[in-house]
């Protein structure tokens, strides 16, 4: 296990009913709120009026801005700063999925700089200040609600790009499994491999003596694989919500990195995917991980056999280790189809015309991925054996 310091200041507030609190938790940081959200799903739905009913009764001004897309343009970013900066506002309230809280989070480190926050994103500036943000979550995937990260598409060259610090952590994240019930089954099933992703990019690594992390890993797995089905078939099913709403949360809060080298190429590679293609994150990760899998294993098949034995419940065959790897590359490739998530480039309807073009912009900067260093021809064969 590596040294390692954890921390982690998101306040979560879970359960029924708990988007009516945002009021409250909001006027302990703020005064006037841009408030920033989607589409048009949380006025539907009655999410908006019920926050929106709820930072009034606590004294709170807002000012608003919606029209996030997935994934988020940086466009509106500015577009955000811009409002933010002359309303002046002191604390921003994301209301919607990851998208719209990542967008909330560039806001945030846009607000102080006074050069194009795209800066931030290609290392050109460093964060140091930033405006806090609170959320309420709405769609279980990204994990976005507590997490030190964010993500934002720029259409000029059609890059995605990330962002990382402590200081754009939220404050809070008001989570109602109710409010999920609405989701269209894709967008579920979207955020359930999202979800399932974040936790493969931490438990596949070359760390030794990691115990407590694996079984945590594979826990969490196990409860995605074994949930989401159910809510597929009954989307009112608060019980088995809720354990994928947290479950998300938990898979991208940095708890399950503790002490252990995390790989991420699978990320980089799935977002030249979305970057390009604007297809949603979590069905491009479900035909990137696959095939990336496919591709490394051999690099360390015990981990991929006890991946297989331990999370799908693999009968292992002791004198064949490859064989036992394999079945769970089956199996993760499997379930993604069987929550209707495709898992071919052709499915997502994404030709062979621009792999090269792909493969270099996740590599520009040179080799991606850490349990295996994946340079430009790597990453183009990825994508390759992807295709059908």
């Amino acid at each position: 296990m590596q040294n390692f310091t954890f921390q982690n200041t998101t306040k979560i507030v879970f359960g029924k009913g708990t988007e009516e609190e945002v009021g409250e938790y909001t006027a302990k940081h703020g005064s006037k709120v841009l408030l920033h959200y989607g589409g048009g799903s949380i006025k539907k739905y009655g999410t908006y009026d019920k926050v929106v009913e709820s930072l009034e009764k606590a004294g709170v001004e807002y000012v608003e801005l919606g029209g996030v897309e997935p994934n988020p343009k940086l466009s509106l970013v500015k577009e955000g700063i811009e409002l933010a900066q002359e309303e002046n506002v002191d604390f921003i309230l994301a209301v919607g999925g990851g998208s719209v809280i990542d967008s909330a989070k560039a806001i945030s480190v846009g607000y102080f700089y006074d050069g194009d926050v795209w800066d931030f994103f290609t290392r050109e500036a460093e964060i140091t200040e930033a405006l806090p943000i609170g959320v309420v979550l709405t769609i279980p995937a990204a994990g976005s609600e507590s997490s030190d990260s964010a993500v934002v598409t720029k259409m000029e060259g059609m890059y995605k790009r990330d962002i990382g610090s402590e200081l754009i952590r939220p404050q809070f994240a008001i989570m109602n499994p109710e409010i999920t019930f609405t989701l269209p089954n894709y967008q579920t099933a979207c955020g359930a491999v999202d979800i399932m992703a974040h936790i493969m990019e931490r438990y596949f690594t070359n760390t030794e003596n990691v115990e407590l992390t694996d079984r945590l890993s594979e826990q969490a797995l196990k409860t995605i694989i074994k949930n989401v089905p159910v809510v597929l078939e009954d989307n009112e099913d608060y019980a088995a919500r809720a354990e994928v709403m947290w479950t998300g949360t938990i898979a991208h809060n940095n708890l399950l990195g503790t002490g252990r080298e995390e790989d991420w190429s699978s990320h980089g590679i799935e977002h030249e995917l979305s970057g390009i293609y604007d297809v949603a994150h979590g069905a491009g990760l479900a035909v990137v991980f696959p095939a990336w899998m496919n591709y490394v294993y051999q690099h360390d098949l015990e981990r991929f056999a006890q991946f297989a034995v331990r999370v799908w419940g693999v009968d292992p065959d002791f004198k064949d280790l490859e064989w036992t790897a394999r079945q769970g590359i089956k199996r993760t490739k499997e379930f993604f189809s069987s929550i209707g998530m495709p898992v071919t480039l052709e499915e997502l309807d994404i030709p062979a015309d621009r792999l090269e073009e792909m493969a270099q912009k996740a590599t520009e900067n040179g080799p991606i991925g850490n349990f295996v260093n994946l340079d430009t021809e790597d990453v183009l064969n990825i994508y390759k054996s992807a295709l059908k």
